[in-house]
């Protein structure tokens, strides 16, 4: 049975187009690539150089195998050999964030492309996202309420109003949209984070890919209704 829709005004606040997600990658990231590589002792690198040093190991390879070094460290579970090695050679000339088919693994292709852009100076494919803060002013505060406990579902329905009809989002996902469930929220908005809490009002931080949510940009104050998802308010 499909929740009540909610009314909220929605308020753009601001809005960047990125290279690199934000924290994608940490030192201990850089350590476990340079053992995958082989190198020996990197917990003894100075910590100011452990992206530098792993940047470099990478250059020492082929393109392709860099690439099968890090799929191999993002998706130890969700790919086989076998897969990675197709992936890899995959990597060089297609944006598999926006083109691979299984979206929850489009964060990581990102996280793994953005890194390999850097190391081999273009050879692979040039990674863009996109950051912006959003405030969700709720008509009724109790309405605040559907972004509880699954929050990327109720607010990706708020940000689709204020994208044209045309885009891909809307496109592909309206029966989501308008629907009980949206699964696939929570891969299309790679990091999502409250900002700001009010009595009226949640102001979120968003990053997504371009190939979602660029269109954003556009837009400024708007209306718009939405509803969590009926799986989600059952287990409420």
């Amino acid at each position: 049975m499909l929740t009540p829709d909610l009314k909220f005004t929605v308020e753009r606040l601001s809005f960047a187009t990125l290279s690199e997600l934000p924290n994608s990658w940490q030192n201990e990231d850089y350590k476990a690539l340079l053992k995958r590589m082989n190198y020996d002792n990197p917990d003894d690198i100075n910590e100011a150089e452990l992206r530098e040093m792993c940047l470099m190991s990478f250059t020492d390879l082929e393109p392709r195998e860099a690439a099968e070094v890090v799929l191999g460290y993002l998706f130890p579970e969700a790919l086989n050999a076998g897969q990675i090695e197709n992936l890899s050679h995959q990597m060089l000339t297609e944006k598999l964030w926006e083109e691979n088919p299984e979206l929850p693994l489009h964060k990581g292709f990102y996280q793994a492309t953005e890194l390999l852009y850097t190391a081999y100076n273009g050879t692979f494919p040039r990674a863009q996202a996109v950051q912006f803060a959003v405030k969700c002013t709720a008509e009724n505060p109790e309405d605040l309420a559907v972004f509880a406990d699954a929050p990327a579902a109720p607010l990706l329905r708020l940000l689709a109003q204020g994208l044209p009809d045309s885009a891909l989002l809307n496109r592909l996902f309206s029966t989501q949209l308008e629907g009980p469930a949206f699964a696939e929220a929570p891969a299309i908005l790679w990091q999502l984070a409250t900002k700001e809490s009010e009595p009226t009002s949640r102001t979120f931080e968003v990053v997504s890919s371009t190939n979602w949510l660029e269109d954003f940009k556009y837009a400024d104050v708007y209306e718009a209704t939405t509803h969590a998802d009926a799986v989600a308010a059952a287990e409420e």
